[in-house]
């Protein structure tokens, strides 16, 4: 308890926790989207639980993982290198590189998965051509739930090391990414529900969701290949696409207030 005191009554330990916690609601965002995204696809019924064992295996995955810090960190070390270096930027470092640790090949793997989940959706969205399925309504349910869990699961693991290794990168305090972790994860349990329900209400969010998570998948994959895309980039592009839409949002329901009171 006293050394807990004294870490939080260092101005450092404040400054390491508050950069790592808004870091950390950052890279949480992804992850909800995901699980908005696939929960939304369900019965009504089950969404919330499905939302709600999402979140909770996120938070245990990355606490899992704090606790096992040491071999996490040996996740960066190289497996294998192929060779292959790009030219040199202006800070001497390869524009690419194949030289993988397990890291590197877990974000590949998952920024693969994201990009397929993503087209998937997206052709199935895009593709009116209705299609006629021969199972019990009941079963289907059951099986999509079982489906959605499990990819819930694979892609918390991928933001759980990216989220993890992120926070080891910034403080070497472990009360510092605990509580970060538990007030990022607090927080997307909060934005779960509201995020979900204004994706379900909005269809056209959800194609600019699904953009998100392809450009996500691709800055994986780069990620994987040595090719570190500034992150402030990334959500900057988010934040103006939602931008855009709210406004596209407001427009239609004012058209639609205009028509419905002429």
């Amino acid at each position: 308890m006293e050394s807990l005191l004294a870490l939080f009554s260092d101005p450092t330990a404040w400054a390491a926790l508050v950069a790592l916690v808004v870091m950390e609601v950052v890279l949480g965002i992804d992850n909800l989207i995901f699980i908005s995204i696939l929960s939304n696809k369900l019965p009504e019924e089950q969404r919330a639980r499905a939302r709600r064992l999402g979140i909770g295996l996120a938070l245990g995955m990355r606490l899992i993982l704090l606790s096992m810090i040491a071999w996490l960190v040996g996740l960066t070390a190289v497996v294998f290198d192929l060779g292959l270096r790009g030219p040199l930027n202006d800070y001497g470092q390869p524009a690419f590189e194949t030289a993988f640790s397990w890291r590197d090949l877990i974000l590949i793997a998952g920024g693969l998965f994201l990009i397929w989940k993503a087209t998937k959706e997206i052709h199935h969205n895009v593709d009116s051509t209705p299609s006629d399925d021969l199972l019990d309504k009941k079963q289907v349910a059951a099986i999509t739930f079982g489906s959605a869990l499990v990819q819930i699961v694979l892609l918390d693991m991928v933001f759980s090391i990216d989220s993890i290794l992120t926070a080891v990168g910034m403080t070497d305090n472990l009360a510092v990414m605990v509580i970060a972790v538990l007030t990022a994860v607090g927080a997307m349990v909060l934005a779960a529900d509201p995020l979900a329900n204004f994706i379900s209400r909005n269809p056209t969010v959800v194609m600019l969701a699904l953009g998100f998570l392809l450009m996500i998948g691709a800055v994986l994959i780069a990620d994987g290949f040595g090719v570190h895309v500034p992150k402030g980039y990334i959500y900057a592009a988010m934040g103006f696409s939602v931008l855009v839409e709210a406004l596209n949002i407001l427009a239609r329901r004012a058209q639609q207030r205009k028509s419905n009171n002429p």
